[in-house]
């Protein structure tokens, strides 16, 4: 299994250390040691996954737990109408993001904000960051929102590049959550307390009939 670079710095940090304690015989701080760098090989851990090939499905951006599944709340979302799926990551979870869907980022938007955990209602002032992607004239935005152990937010793609469903764009360090924003024609297939699986989870169906006439626009405009 691959591991992901993000995590090198982390497990060199506890392995190196505990190599030395063992030589310098301190059993027990080579040993502590070396599980923290087991836990962040095994937090960095970076699995394959067999993605759909259906062009209207959307999967799961992230492993984990389904916390919301239905109607947005206004106050948090973005402009515009939206269906919304949210996913808490705990610490167990493969903390790698992919892509829900395939087409072309249009905008990414950072936002600093708070480090509250990313399972409580007041997480939505915490800091993000906004991946927005058009699907044949769909937006689909994919929100990355850290939590009280994640205190960074990794984004590995810019605007204007096109991505595959599944594609890996980015991760979240030691907890955290992911919201996904969908156009309100856009068929569930998923429920609140359901584990989702990254690149592998179908979270919604879209209808490509409705989708460029219906689908909400960066800055929450309309197609017309």
């Amino acid at each position: 299994m691959k591991i992901d670079r993000a995590g090198y710095p982390f497990i060199a940090g506890a392995l190196v250390p505990a190599a030395i304690a063992a030589v310098a015989r301190r059993p027990v701080i080579a040993t502590s040691l070396a599980l923290l760098g087991g836990f962040f090989t095994f937090f960095f851990r970076d699995p394959d996954r067999q993605v759909p090939q259906d062009p209207d499905i959307i999967v799961s951006p992230a492993d984990g737990k389904v916390m919301i599944a239905g109607p947005t709340d206004h106050r948090w979302a973005p402009p515009g109408e939206w269906k919304q799926v949210t996913i808490f990551l705990s610490p167990m979870d493969v903390h790698m993001n992919r892509a829900p869907i395939s087409g072309r980022i249009t905008k990414i938007e950072y936002r600093p904000g708070k480090f509250l955990p990313a399972y409580d209602e007041g997480s939505n002032d915490n800091e993000l960051n906004e991946i927005w992607i058009d699907h044949e004239g769909a937006t689909i935005v994919v929100r990355q929102v850290v939590g009280i152990l994640a205190r960074r937010i990794v984004c590995r793609v810019v605007g204007g590049q096109e991505v595959e469903r599944g594609d890996r764009i980015g991760l979240m360090k030691f907890g955290s959550r992911m919201d996904v924003f969908l156009p309100t024609h856009a068929e569930l297939n998923v429920s609140v307390g359901q584990h989702v699986i990254g690149g592998e989870t179908v979270l919604a169906v879209l209808h490509a009939a409705f989708a460029k006439a219906s689908a909400p626009k960066p800055g929450g405009a309309a197609a017309q």
